[in-house]
């Protein structure tokens, strides 16, 4: 299966796939962090998706995530504009499509997602609500559900990378997106 991960600098969800023997590639305007498998270090918009089988997509929250609901007032053109981009990545021409994102102004401004995963569903022992927004995919079934529900994610002190290590992927999420979507 052809897989393009996209808004991924990490690697995690693309690697996975790579494990599993798909043909996975990542894409983001970073750099990546793992050597592991493929990167276009780019626009996304810039690129031709439509030969692949999935697109696997994490765009930026930080003008649509209600935890930032107090901004919103004057974001409204940065939030149009990532709305307008979580658009174009859902009318992609590509047979499956998960589009991922906490929860958001996404829910009410295009449509609810078709799911809402918690990190400790997957084998991590923390909350961090991620919405799915699904296109040809099945739900993602929990795949190892552990104790424990701390919010470390949202208790990270301020610093200048806080917002990537909020941004990554659980590897146990990305494991059973590999597992299950690897199927479909």
């Amino acid at each position: 299966m052809r897989v393009a991960v996209l808004c991924e600098y990490s690697g995690a969800v693309r690697d996975a796939f790579i494990r599993r023997g798909h043909d996975a590639v990542s894409c983001d305007l970073l750099p990546s962090e793992s050597d592991f498998g493929p990167h276009i270090q780019g626009d996304i918009q810039a690129h031709d998706w439509s030969g692949f089988d999935l697109v696997i997509a994490h765009p930026p929250c930080t003008h649509l995530a209600v935890s930032g609901a107090r901004h919103f007032w004057r974001k409204q053109k940065e939030q149009a504009e990532a709305l307008d981009f979580v658009r174009w990545i859902l009318d992609l021409p590509v047979p499956r499509i998960a589009l991922e994102n906490p929860v958001s102004v996404i829910s009410s401004r295009i449509r609810k997602p078709d799911q809402i995963i918690q990190p400790w569903q997957f084998g991590h022992g923390e909350t961090k609500a991620t919405c799915l927004w699904l296109k040809g995919l099945p739900r993602l079934a929990p795949s190892c559900i552990v104790d424990g529900r701390e919010a470390r994610i949202h208790r990270m002190p301020p610093g200048p990378d806080r917002w990537k290590e909020r941004s990554r992927t659980f590897r146990g999420i990305a494991e059973a997106m590999a597992d299950q979507w690897g199927q479909a």
